[in-house]
């Protein structure tokens, strides 16, 4: 039998406190019963000795102190799971917003879940496809990876990730299958990017082997901190349950963080850099680590967090904790946007820590590493000959530095920039970007060996 407490110590923005509580338990969730029989539900956040602080999720206007009644329900959120999630779209709690009927639950899960056990993980091995050439080629994405995008206020961030969603795929390799599904993660949006989304997903056809969760800026925050949770929740039981490679896209992840300061700051919590809890970082973890492979388990959960960088300050608390965390980072830049370059990828910060265990003979093709390699070393160069460029005149540059100049031009012209709806196969990306350094002597080219530049180089130069 439950215990019903009626009435309320205090009520501080979307939080309420009792007194006299015994048994409740952290992460209960509980529901506070108005005189007009609404209720409001929570969950519990704080407890000290019989006070408890619970965080109401459809906030606390009209809740009256002396008259509600709070009853705790002896556990924690959860969300019902089945196949039936697949071409469903849930609000930041997991409920039905797409006018269809509830989901049948084959069974519910807490949604706080747990990292994975690092004895139990698998490491990553192949990648995923996403069709985009500055992604596959210089900064590939390896199934089981946590592989963040950094962007900046106003830039594209969410067509790139619309267009993640559209085309990324898993090659079936030997002893393994192409299952493959996308959860779909947003938070603090507005209503019309939310019809973005939902309006481009259904069109393509990737809404049927899709998973949404949609969080309106208008939402309570509270709900924006469930979101993430109740997403990864989803995607490890398609992946570790049914068997599916799962990509999961989440944006915007600053705006989670935000929510998460503004609700530490109710709690009158100390807090650290920029005003955040000093608990981000394990936070952010606690999310995140829920990625990855299970040994003895077919599916996998590869995780695309998107967040955009205060002032575009990649030191700032968010990006910064978030590439401790993570296993490399894309990065779009503001000055490739501003040139009408879509996506703007910056090649030479961008980094996939796993692409070495995930490319190559086997997985992409043989020369994908050599390539790699010789496409930051050469762009490298490009930054050096334009800066002098600007001080001596174009006309005084050395040959080299001018071919240099040709090949930073034709990259971002050809390479970088894609289509929104461009779908690019691996093959096509890893021939286009020899026939880019093709531009270049062959001598300059050190990071390939001969044997490869005799397969690619020379083919395309008699061909020129």
């Amino acid at each position: 039998m439950r215990i019903e407490y009626t009435g309320l110590s205090e009520i501080k923005g979307s939080l309420v406190a009792l007194e006299g509580v015994h048994g409740a338990a952290y992460d209960e969730l509980a529901e506070i019963l108005l005189p007009d029989g609404s209720k409001r539900h929570g969950r519990v956040i704080l407890i000290d000795g019989d006070r408890v602080v619970i965080e109401a999720f459809e906030g606390t206007s009209g809740i009256d102190m002396e008259s509600a009644c709070t009853r705790f329900m002896g556990k924690p959120m959860t969300i019902a799971l089945s196949g039936e999630i697949l071409g469903r779209v849930f609000d930041g709690t997991g409920r039905p917003i797409d006018g269809l009927s509830e989901v049948y639950a084959a069974e519910r899960r807490d949604i706080n879940g747990a990292a994975i056990n690092p004895v139990s993980r698998e490491y990553p091995r192949s990648f995923i496809l996403t069709g985009i050439s500055s992604i596959d080629a210089t900064c590939t994405l390896i199934r089981g990876q946590k592989l963040p995008i950094f962007s900046g206020a106003g830039m594209s961030h969410n067509e790139l990730a619309a267009q993640i969603v559209r085309q990324a795929r898993v090659i079936a390799t030997e002893g393994d299958d192409a299952r493959f599904v996308t959860v779909f993660c947003a938070m603090g949006i507005k209503n019309d990017t939310a019809d973005y989304f939902r309006k481009d997903f259904a069109e393509s056809g990737a809404l049927g082997r899709t998973v949404m969760f949609l969080n309106m800026a208008s939402d309570p925050i509270i709900e924006r901190v469930l979101t993430p949770r109740c997403a990864m929740t989803a995607a490890e039981y398609l992946a570790f349950e049914l068997g599916y490679h799962v990509l999961v896209v989440m944006t915007d992840m600053t705006f989670y963080c935000e929510a998460l300061r503004e609700f530490s700051s109710s709690k009158g919590e100390i807090p650290s850099r920029k005003g955040f809890p000093s608990y981000m970082y394990s936070d952010l973890a606690s999310i995140y680590e829920r990625a990855g492979l299970i040994r003895g388990k077919p599916g996998s959960v590869t995780l695309v967090p998107i967040l955009t960088m205060p002032g575009d300050d990649i030191s700032h608390p968010i990006p910064d904790l978030t590439g401790y965390i993570t296993e490399g980072q894309i990065v779009l830049s503001r000055e490739l946007a501003q040139k009408g370059i879509y996506p703007p990828v910056s090649i030479l910060p961008s980094l996939s820590r796993l692409m070495k265990d995930g490319t190559g003979e086997g997985f992409t093709r043989a020369d994908h590493p050599d390539l790699s390699n010789q496409l930051f070393a050469s762009y490298s160069e490009v930054s050096s000959a334009r800066s002098l460029a600007t001080v001596i005149g174009e006309e005084e540059l050395s040959a080299n530095d001018k071919l240099s100049l040709k090949f930073g031009d034709e990259l971002e012209r050809r390479f970088i920039t894609q289509g929104m709806y461009e779908d690019r196969s691996i093959q096509a990306t890893l021939d286009l970007g020899w026939e880019l350094l093709s531009i270049l002597p062959r001598d300059a080219l050190s990071r390939v060996s001969d044997k490869v530049l005799d397969e690619h180089y020379v083919q395309l130069e008699q061909k020129l």
